[in-house]
């Protein structure tokens, strides 16, 4: 009994010091959860500066109304659709979401009183097979209008011209078949491919045209390729002021095919 009681002692007095930790240790997880829910400490969302430039191509299916800076007061969602299809030229591929043709294109259609929601479904180095594998998508939006611009990378990379021009005809019937207007924009490839390559490739895009009584834009960069003040140091790509130029000589393809809204 002499060495019983101290032990009893010792384990009462153990027990009682867990008992404490544990109930500091609880204690403690509930402050802490209740700082990380407080308002005050919750990292603020990033600026808009802060934020990375959607430039390099944009996210498949960006619906350029929506873009930051955009006025979002009317809504545009049953507005009738213009599906910008293509490659990098399409996307924007090293400028700003809002220098690309497309979103370009909306605000031109937007000052001149026309409403329509324009799409950007432009994916960087995409070739006309890839376009095929993307109608059904493209589809999905139920566009009234798709400009139709590839084939450029379908070209650079030597690809057969029997089947560049056997996916573009694939494409334009399948639109054409869902009721839908196809624009379709030629293309050129450098003289350094050989004269009769690119006279070939060239030849693809008013033989569709006429084929398919297209409304139809001779050279999507008339005005831009070549012109080092207009591209980026790639030589390939507009700048901002380049896909200007080319919404330009789009808008005198594309109005007649356009509705203006009534005023008010």
């Amino acid at each position: 009994m002499l060495f019983e009681t101290p032990y009893i002692f010792q384990r009462e007095v153990l027990r009682s010091f867990l008992l404490g930790v544990l109930c500091l240790g609880l204690i403690g997880c509930e402050q802490s959860s209740e700082s990380v829910s407080t308002p005050s400490s919750v990292t603020p969302p990033p600026s808009a500066s802060a934020l990375p430039k959607e430039g390099f191509g944009q996210r498949l299916g960006t619906d350029v109304t929506s873009q930051p800076g955009r006025n979002r007061e009317q809504p545009r969602i049953n507005l009738p659709k213009i599906v910008a299809f293509g490659d990098s030229l399409t996307a924007g591929f090293g400028v700003s979401a809002e220098e690309s043709y497309p979103a370009q294109l909306q605000r031109t259609l937007d000052q001149a009183g026309y409403r329509y929601r324009v799409i950007n479904a432009g994916v960087s180095g995409d070739t006309t097979a890839g376009g095929v594998r993307r109608i059904d998508w493209v589809l999905k939006s139920r566009p009234d209008i798709v400009i139709l611009v590839l084939g450029a990378n379908d070209g650079l990379r030597g690809l057969a011209l029997k089947q560049t021009r056997a996916n573009l005809e694939e494409i334009v019937k399948r639109l054409g078949a869902a009721g839908v207007t196809v624009v379709l924009a030629g293309l050129k490839l450098p003289p350094n491919y050989g004269a009769d390559y690119t006279e070939r490739f060239t030849a693809l895009y008013p033989e569709l045209a006429r084929r398919y009584r297209l409304p139809y834009l001779p050279f999507f960069l008339e005005g831009v390729a070549a012109k080092a003040a207009l591209n980026q140091a790639d030589g390939i790509h507009p700048t901002g002021d380049g896909y200007r130029v080319i919404v330009d000589h789009l808008m005198p393809v594309l109005e007649p095919l356009l509705v203006k809204a009534p005023r008010g």
